[in-house]
């Protein structure tokens, strides 16, 4: 473990001094901030084989070759790649037996003048965890939320050491090395909403685990995986794309959340505007859904998610407790239409006043906070599990002002009901379904998806009971 009182100056000093390391930095677009601490401490020579600024973009090109967006991941990797190979192919025979090779690179936008939106971009670095071990690779997406420029990319700069710093120090312990990247920084200066591990220096690491760890330490709000269990950061997904999101526990995904999802899927599919577009659809736990502790909150955590992956969702982790703060958040990525699939006992726990305390106008300014944008509900029926009766949005009894909210809304056509594929499935609850898979009594494999079957079965997943409390930030101390 690092030692919590390390600034940044002891960092790069450390670094200068370690006769291990060496190699280059790049540095395009914010500054040249990572660069000037290592001259900034002393004893750079030991470490800093080059440093490059590519500014001019048609310069950046020839060097790097085109890239579509110049603030990209696909710019990172092609410096990485470039000046790391440059770097190792140039002092391998002088200094490979002795030297660890890095290539660190960033290509970050920072806030213009006189211009609204704050800073962000891309920071990696390619390294040798070893003497002539393949290299290894930790990207990063960071936001820049200083007001002016040149604090931004002070901000980057130390951003810049503590990544540098947590790849040669503190590789064998991803967590520590994710915490350090915050070391002299604040949530309110950076925003990191998106971290990748790769290489012989991470052996068996499930980057989802540190996607998690992002949200848990309150490095950003919200972190996102893909079906295929890639991370990426929310923009190259969601880029003005229609997103359908669908919110729960899905420990485990039944054949109800499932009807419930592609009932949605089909109104929404009906939306003026939406022809011929294919949504992004979305499974979002928020952190209050997960389990606490390490062991059995992170193989919960993945059992989930690999069975999210089967049935082709991607995944998004959040902290958001209310469905506007979820709106909002999606809204910085896209301009098209929101849709929510919600079931009817959600909906009843949610127009309950205490959950919006926080708001000076409470459930009215929630509402009209999730709806001042283009987003619309959609809302699944419930069985009254003592009647027997389906009841549905417009039957159900509101207290105020929710009643008359219905009402304007159901006019507005921002919520509507959806009906399901098979009223059966009103009865199925998730905790008899997990309470049986903890049993092993096989009668839950009637209750969900063949392919949620197939993957829960084969990996002998939601065996473990845990007690479901709010989840511990002890990977966030160091």
């Amino acid at each position: 473990m690092s030692n919590p009182t390390l600034g940044t100056r002891q960092k790069a000093l450390a670094l200068n001094l370690d006769a291990r390391t060496y190699g280059t930095i790049a540095e395009i677009g914010g500054g040249q901030e990572v660069a000037h601490w290592f001259f900034k401490v002393g004893g750079a020579a030991g470490t800093i084989a080059k440093t490059i600024s590519a500014y001019d973009m048609a310069i950046s090109d020839g060097i790097y070759g085109p890239a579509k967006r110049y603030v990209s991941r696909e710019r990172l990797n092609a410096m990485l790649e470039r000046e790391f190979a440059q770097l190792s192919d140039q002092l391998r025979q002088k200094n490979g037996d002795r030297k660890c090779f890095f290539a660190f690179a960033n290509t970050v936008a920072t806030r213009r003048f006189h211009g609204p939106e704050h800073g962000r971009g891309w920071i990696g670095i390619r390294f040798q965890a070893r003497p002539q071990e393949e290299p290894s690779q930790i990207t990063v997406h960071a936001h820049l939320h200083d007001s002016l420029a040149d604090i931004e990319q002070e901000a980057l700069g130390v951003l810049g050491i503590n990544l540098i710093y947590g790849a040669f120090f503190l590789h064998q312990s991803p967590p520590d090395l994710i915490a350090n990247l915050m070391d002299d920084l604040s949530r309110e200066r950076v925003e990191i909403d998106m971290i990748k591990f790769s290489g012989p220096a991470f052996p068996g690491l499930d980057n989802r685990l540190m996607s998690l760890q992002l949200v848990e330490c309150g490095f950003t709000e919200a972190a996102m995986f893909t079906a295929g269990g890639e991370v990426v950061q929310p923009s190259e997904v969601l880029h003005n794309r229609p997103v359908l999101v669908e919110r729960g526990r899905f420990r485990p995904v039944t054949k109800l959340t499932m009807d419930l999802l592609e009932r949605a899927r089909e109104a929404f599919l009906q939306e003026p505007g939406m022809q011929g577009q294919e949504p992004v659809v979305l499974a979002e736990m928020t952190l209050r859904n997960l389990i606490p502790e390490p062991e059995v909150g992170h193989s919960d955590f993945l059992a989930r998610a690999d069975v999210l992956g089967a049935l082709s969702f991607d995944v998004l982790i959040s902290r958001f407790e209310q469905d506007y703060r979820v709106a909002e958040y999606l809204a910085r990525y896209t301009d098209s239409l929101i849709g929510f699939a919600v079931g009817l006992p959600k909906l009843k726990r949610s127009v309950e006043e205490r959950f919006y305390t926080e708001l000076a106008g409470g459930a009215l300014e929630a509402v009209g906070r999730l709806y001042n944008r283009s987003v619309k509900t959609y809302v699944y029926p419930a069985r009254d599990p003592q009647s027997g009766r389906i009841e549905t949005i417009d039957e159900l009894a509101l207290p105020n002002p929710w009643q008359h909210l219905r009402r304007l809304l159901r006019e507005l056509g921002r919520v509507q009901p959806i009906h399901p594929s098979n009223e059966r499935w009103l009865s199925i609850q998730g905790e008899d379904v997990l309470a049986r898979i903890e049993k092993r009594d096989p009668s839950w494999k009637t209750m969900v998806p063949a392919k949620a079957v197939a993957i829960i079965e084969s990996k002998d997943l939601f065996r473990e009971k845990a007690a479901a409390q709010s989840p511990s930030s002890a990977n966030c101390l160091r």
